[in-house]
């Protein structure tokens, strides 16, 4: 490989390894501070191994559109993802449509993709703002959607923002890697990642997924 090719690929890695890093300090810092009743020790414990799962999934396979197929519970990964978030001090809701079916796919990339939307939201809604988690059926599809209250994203650049390195904010510390991460994660599953924004309004970005 390439040093271009090692570069990026570094990249990529150090990306990924931001939110489920994160998460467990998140969780360790929950235990630290909270006396907690069993049922929520074993929720945490639940998210800890989803994160320590991740983390060595992106470790080991940094290709984002390695997919392994298994039957997938997409309205619990939805919830998850706003858990996490939400144990790090954000205003983070899940709503999880009811009889969601399962769908086939790739959970530790699923949950990649939605920690990447999650933590795009969160940078681009301030601290007054809150982000909403949604998991929902169209026809034959199951649409997983994250939803904030920010500044938007003109016209214009709503399809330039899933290029890999594009920062509309010149002043972010991102990487601008996190939505063309996100896009290349669902259409490794035959889905779409897709955003609607109206400037001042805040924007939903959703990944469609096909229920076979």
């Amino acid at each position: 490989m390439t040093s271009a090719g090692n570069t990026e690929r570094l990249a990529v890695l150090v990306h990924e390894v931001r939110s489920p890093v994160a998460a467990l300090s998140a969780i360790a810092e929950a235990f630290v501070r909270n006396s907690l009743e069993a049922p929520a020790r074993v929720d945490l414990s639940r998210l800890a191994i989803a994160a320590c799962r991740g983390i060595e999934r992106i470790v080991r396979d940094v290709a984002v559109a390695s997919i392994r197929v298994e039957r997938v519970d997409a309205g619990a990964l939805v919830h998850e993802a706003a858990v996490a978030a939400a144990l790090g001090g954000a205003n983070v809701e899940a709503t999880v449509a009811a009889d969601l079916p399962l769908i086939a796919g790739d959970p530790v990339r699923l949950r990649q993709a939605l920690d990447n939307l999650v933590v795009n939201a969160l940078a681009h809604t301030g601290s007054h703002g809150g982000v909403t988690l949604t998991a929902s059926t169209r026809g034959a599809s199951v649409l997983l959607s994250v939803s904030d209250s920010g500044d938007g994203v003109a016209l214009v650049d709503q399809e330039r923002i899933f290029e890999a390195g594009v920062r509309l904010d010149s002043t972010s510390s991102g990487s601008g890697l996190g939505l063309a991460i996100a896009r290349a994660i669902a259409e490794a599953h035959g889905g779409t990642l897709t955003v609607m924004s109206t400037p001042g309004e805040g924007s939903t970005f959703t990944v469609t997924l096909p229920v076979s």
